[in-house]
């Protein structure tokens, strides 16, 4: 298609389409010392316009149509010609074929060099349309062809079982090493490299009457992975998992837990692996653990990436600064709190003191820190590894979790006898904690004595900022939340629309709300006296502790999350 000579910037557009001020745009420029072409990708970037508005301005700028790719598959019959890769590499996707002329889907309008060569090897003129790279990707992602892709992709990744040797020593396990697999093989791989791909936290391989059901939990939400699986091939890819995390194939009617690891490329994957009866068949749940973005993500770890609000940022920082006591981070499972413990760690590690950890599993090593794996089988407990802890002269200790009264008695002692512990505990909120201590048989006195502060904590999701867009408060959600409409129909809420970069989810990652309860005097006191947990709550909220539904209310009005989110994770305490 010849270039007219009248055409437009895309700056001109941009301020003719009224989608940015003339001066946000000349201040972008000037930034970019007038490079034009980088003008699209710098202004997503900055959070100024989303991918799909600039790819909407690029069509006006061509004059050429724009096409959202909502939902849309790729005809089978195209990836028996056009390699799968070519249209990745481009990217593009073919869309409809007349008169020897081939329409395509394009995020780059103005690579006329690159277009040139795709007709050339195509063998065929083309004609374009706009759309975004995440749509495109995506909708190469949903079509037939992503099973091609997938079958590409584990030619590149070629997975490999890794086993440890008697040292700790990574050997290659052979039995992956073949070339020909199994279909159960090659299926378990397809699942594993697809929840990575996804940032799945877990894989849930459930048996259902006549069918398998495979989802994934991303940013803490169960997703369907796949279309549901032949029943027939449950069995097998359960066995597989067996013999991988080396347990027994022949028992099926005990729950048993095992562990594997993988090398995909040059990268090195922990799984762990939980598998019960039920009712259809034996139900699994795999929980992934990256080390590679785990420790990409501890490298540059800090508090204030977490998402605490400034107040309990600077509480939490006074308590782990102390030089003896316990600091007790609480939650559900896969709220955060290792994550937590491993900032804190990563704050506190300086050369001046001796810093240990007991953890199951490690799952990152921190420089100039003892870290010791609890192993079950080995007798390593969190007790026993505690207690030998205690002669190695620690000043700081982290302990995992305390499951068990003993635990929780020796890391009760270690903090009263001039140790600064850190550990974490399964409880709701800040004060059904005492509760769990006193339900373990631990005396109250003790335990308040040696306890410094309390923080409990959730994760919310945050909304994809390539598709978050303010909505207009409904009056009866406002309502429903437990706040005052009057005072909240002005106030611009936000929701997230679901675009290819989010999967469709208007959600992309995860931050934490908390709520810091520090145990003063008179807090203890309250405590000993067994004063109604309503006015011990109440004494706290006037000394200043914030709960876990205000928390989570100040992120929504800072427009990083939903109002729905807000309500699936808190609920109303007056309500």
């Amino acid at each position: 298609m010849p270039r007219s000579l009248a055409r437009p910037s895309l700056a001109e557009v941009l301020v003719d389409q009224g989608m940015l001020a003339k001066r946000t745009v000349e201040d972008v420029l000037s930034q970019l010392n007038g490079a034009r072409g980088a003008l699209g990708h710098t202004l997503i970037s900055e959070g100024l316009l989303s991918e799909d508005q600039v790819a909407r301005a690029l069509a006006v700028q061509y004059g050429l149509p724009f096409d959202p790719l909502t939902d849309f598959r790729v005809d089978a019959h195209y990836y028996k010609t056009i390699s799968i890769k070519l249209m990745q590499r481009v990217p593009f996707v073919p869309m409809a074929e007349r008169s020897g002329v081939l329409t395509i889907a394009v995020a780059d309008p103005h690579n006329r060099l690159g277009l040139d060569e795709l007709e050339l090897l195509l063998g065929k003129p083309l004609d374009r349309v706009v759309s975004t790279r995440g749509a495109i990707l995506s909708a190469l992602e949903r079509s037939e062809g992503s099973s091609h892709a997938l079958r590409e992709l584990e030619e590149e990744y070629r997975s490999i079982l890794v086993k440890e040797d008697d040292r700790g020593e990574e050997v290659l396990a052979l039995d992956h090493a073949g070339e020909e697999q199994s279909p159960a093989v090659k299926l378990l791989d397809s699942i594993l490299l697809s929840a990575m791909q996804r940032r799945a936290s877990d894989i849930h391989i459930e048996a259902a009457d006549r069918a398998t059901k495979v989802k994934f939990r991303v940013d803490g939400i169960l997703i369907s992975a796949m279309e549901p699986l032949d029943h027939r091939l449950h069995a097998p890819l359960v066995s597989r998992l067996k013999v991988m995390s080396e347990l027994d194939i022949a028992e099926r009617r005990v729950p048993q837990d095992g562990s594997f690891r993988m090398r995909l490329d040059r990268k090195t994957v922990d799984f762990r692996v939980s598998i019960v009866p039920s009712v259809f068949g034996e139900s699994v749940v795999i929980r992934i653990l990256d080390r590679d973005s785990i420790a990409t993500g501890v490298s540059n770890l800090s508090l204030e990436r977490l998402g605490f609000n400034q107040e309990d940022l600077k509480r939490f920082r006074k308590a782990i600064l102390r030089p003896y006591g316990m600091v007790l981070v609480t939650g559900p499972t896969g709220s955060g709190k290792t994550t937590t413990l491993y900032a804190a760690i990563s704050e506190m590690n300086t050369l001046e003191d001796k810093l240990i950890t007991i953890e199951d599993p490690v799952e990152y090593q921190f420089s100039g820190v003892v870290q010791i794996p609890v192993n079950e089988k080995k007798g390593v407990t969190f007790a026993r590894g505690l207690r030998s802890i205690l002669r190695h002269d620690p000043d700081k200790i982290m302990v995992g979790e305390i499951r068990d009264a003993e635990t929780a008695q020796i890391a009760i002692q270690s903090a009263m006898t001039g140790h600064l512990v850190l550990t974490t505990v399964h409880a709701n909120n800040v004060f059904d904690v005492i509760g769990r201590f006193a339900s373990m048989g631990i005396d109250t006195y003790n335990f308040l004595a040696a306890l410094n502060c309390v923080l409990a904590q959730r994760l919310v999701r945050i909304l994809c900022p390539s598709c978050r867009i303010e909505v207009k408060a409904e009056q009866a959600l406002i309502e429903e939340s437990g706040l005052d409409y009057e005072q909240y129909q002005d106030t611009p809420f936000y929701e997230g629309k679901g675009c290819s970069q989010c999967h469709g989810a208007g959600y992309r990652g995860r931050k934490c709300i908390t709520e810091f309860l520090n145990l003063t005097d008179e807090i203890k006191e309250m405590i000993h006296a067994e004063r109604p947990l309503s006015e011990i709550r109440y004494r706290a909220v006037t000394d200043g502790m914030i709960t876990l539904r205000q928390s989570a209310l100040k992120k929504m009005l800072n427009g990083e999350t939903s109002l729905r989110e807000v309500n699936r994770v808190t609920f109303n305490e007056e309500g």
